[in-house]
């Protein structure tokens, strides 16, 4: 049975009364064209909606381990199931090409099944005291979880938090991007829903910034998990500590891809085109910053422009492309400003630079520096500026300068060298002979300084996110005190 029918109707697989934020329309980025038209939650709806999953949450805790992963496990099998309904939304609507659609359904899965085993780890520790009693900690769900989901990756970056907090106890109010609404909320919802989730444990309030504040803001809530830019971020961290309320943050980056005067320029080219260019470059993970020794230089640009130029760009539903539309008109505007500020004060065009609609060409920078905005910035598309440098010791300052660290990567033909490169650069995750864009859900995942909390995500790190750990002590009987 397709998952379609109910997909757009969370009232079959969510209790409530309807949201009340107005209707809006699904748009198809590669076309304009409206997909669906769905309900947005308004910040007033939030309160409702956390009554309700708080109210499920207190039975759902008390469910065994055994019927939590049940469920989680069901989940990961039906994205396979449903994997051609769930790509086209994906594709459809995110402006994704087939196979990184395909890459989010995996992970996906296994997001799921790896959040099936958190139900069964151990709980807490047996600790030794002074007193004649048994001492131990366990840990208990946090209660109800808000999670805030960015456009980029959707599915990915909703089911991350969502799969397992809800593993652990947890309900979860899930407010997904309205750009994206679909498939990184609905979709999630209608799938849980299928593998026998109770309802009401996820709450799916698609809306804007104002819905997400009201998230935060709720005193039912006692966990968020936020992913998106730096600037929400610092919003959310201001309202979640006026709430003590518990905060989990994966924000921006400008990720630096080092390449050491030992490497291969051909392969290091083969990992910066996908750095930059996988999905538009709309990844938190892009390599925003080649800097290439100066004997590799002139040739590590000239491949990469090349690789550029080859790239298809166009409507990945109806064309076999490499990369898809930027996710709308603001998007795509804010991407060409950085590019022509970057030329105006020196920057070198070597490829692309023009657009088509919201097709943006992908594009190389040469002789960026210190003040370049595409280098400096955060550019969320499909650019690529390149630096060189003399000596290690330059490519170190110059990859652990700005304030992100989120990902990092080093080419080089002596990975011990690479490791202790990396050892001396402040980052989140390190890649050595690979590109920054990597994820996988057995792995802790986060940045450090502007890029987030550090990992908040992925593996074991997920125990800690969504749970409390709370100290027991047990008397045989009830013990003396001086009064």
């Amino acid at each position: 049975m397709p998952l379609l029918d109910p997909l757009l109707d969370p009232t079959l697989w969510q209790d409530g009364p309807t949201l009340t934020g107005g209707a809006a329309p699904v748009l198809e980025p590669a076309t304009g064209r409206t997909l669906a038209t769905l309900d947005l939650a308004a910040p007033a709806d939030v309160a409702q909606a956390a009554v309700r999953a708080g109210a499920a949450q207190r039975e759902w805790a008390r469910a065994t381990h055994l019927e939590r992963a049940a469920v989680l496990r069901r989940a990961g099998d039906l994205f396979s199931v449903h994997a051609d309904e769930l790509r086209e939304w994906l594709v459809r609507e995110s402006g994704s090409v087939p196979g990184k659609a395909d890459f989010e359904l995996h992970v996906a899965a296994q997001e799921c099944y790896e959040a099936a085993a958190l139900a069964s780890r151990p709980t807490g520790q047996v600790l030794p005291s002074e007193e004649p009693r048994l001492s131990f900690t366990r840990r208990v769900p946090a209660g109800v979880v808000g999670v805030v989901a960015p456009f980029n990756v959707p599915l990915v970056l909703a089911v991350r938090s969502v799969a397992p907090a809800l593993a652990l106890g947890n309900a979860v109010l899930l407010k997904p991007d309205r750009r994206t609404a679909v498939c990184g909320g609905l979709a999630l919802g209608a799938v849980l829903a299928a593998a026998g989730l109770p309802r009401d444990l996820l709450q799916v309030l698609p809306g804007g910034a104002g819905t997400g504040a009201a998230i935060v803001a709720d005193p039912l809530v006692r966990v968020v998990s936020f992913t998106g830019s730096t600037a929400s971020g610092r919003s959310v961290a201001e309202l979640a500590g006026r709430h003590l309320t518990r905060a989990h943050l994966e924000l921006g980056g400008n990720s630096a891809l080092v390449v050491l005067r030992d490497a291969d320029v051909e392969a290091a080219v083969a990992q910066a085109s996908w750095g930059s260019f996988f999905h538009q470059g709309q990844v938190c993970m892009t390599a925003g910053r080649h800097l290439v020794h100066a004997s590799l230089y002139d040739e590590y640009v000239e491949r990469l422009a090349a690789r550029a130029e080859a790239l298809a760009v166009g409507d990945p539903y109806r064309e076999q492309v490499h990369l898809g539309p930027l996710i709308d008109r603001g998007q795509l505007e804010r991407v060409h400003a950085l590019v022509e500020a970057s030329t105006s004060q020196g920057a070198k065009l070597v490829a692309g630079g023009t657009h088509r609609e919201l097709f943006y060409r992908p594009t190389v920078l040469a002789g960026v520096g210190d003040d370049t905005p595409a280098y400096t910035e955060e550019v969320f598309g499909p650019v690529a500026p390149v630096r060189s440098f003399a000596t290690e010791e330059e490519a170190v300052a110059l990859a652990a300068a700005g304030p992100y660290g989120l990902a990092l990567g080093i080419v080089t033909r002596d990975a011990a060298r690479g490791l202790d490169l990396a050892g001396r650069i402040p980052t989140g995750t390190v890649h050595i002979n690979d590109q920054t864009v990597n994820d996988e859900a057995v792995a802790p995942f986060g940045g450090v300084g502007d890029s987030g909390t550090g990992a908040r995500f992925g593996g074991e790190a997920n125990l800690d996110a969504f749970t409390e750990l709370r100290w027991t002590t047990v008397r045989a009987t009830p013990g003396g005190h001086p009064f």
